[in-house]
């Protein structure tokens, strides 16, 4: 569990500047390893193979194997890990390796704040970033605790970070000052 916090540690009532999170899923790192396989046996097919019924099927097979193994090394590497930063304008989400998916959402589209003691891949279909009509956005890496924003607009945007209650006691705070500066 990582929860880093910059900025002022003075006063008791002083907000860090910055929060960070992350969560990780490293069972993840066995689904890429599937993926970097499928892209092997796409790349063996298409070299060492000597196939009897022509062309097209080899070329069916080496691209169905190259493409599902780049799509499911995309897939676990974007979403092995996440980090969430809240920062006294925005919380930003960055997924995997390069940042990739990345949203930023504004203090200001914020009505709330909540914790999630127990955030579940079933509850969203699954790993990654998602939407359920009834539910809003998620981004979930793992199983385990969130935090969950009400926006303005009335979407939820939920995402798992370790740490989850510090985050969402930054955002209620400055909710709570931007609100007394209006």
């Amino acid at each position: 569990m990582r929860d880093h916090t910059h900025g002022e540690h003075g006063a008791a009532d002083s907000l860090p500047e910055i929060w960070t999170g992350r969560a990780t899923n490293r069972a993840q790192w066995l689904l890429a390893v599937a993926g970097a396989a499928c892209m092997a046996l796409g790349i063996e097919l298409a070299v060492d193979s000597v196939w009897t019924s022509g062309i097209a099927p080899l070329v069916m097979s080496v691209v169905g194997c190259i493409a599902a193994g780049l799509l499911m090394l995309y897939g676990t590497l974007a979403f092995v890990h996440v980090a969430v930063k809240v920062d006294k304008d925005c919380l930003e989400v960055r997924c995997g390796h390069m940042g990739l998916p990345r949203r930023r959402i504004p203090l200001s589209h914020v009505v709330g704040a909540d914790f999630a003691p127990r955030v579940t891949p079933r509850q969203w279909g699954g790993w990654g970033y998602r939407w359920r009509p009834e539910k809003g956005t998620a981004v979930v890496v793992r199983r385990g605790e969130g935090v969950v924003l009400s926006l303005g607009d009335g979407r939820k945007f939920t995402v798992t970070v370790d740490n989850a209650e510090a985050a969402v006691r930054i955002i209620r705070d400055r909710l709570r000052l931007a609100g007394t500066a209006a």
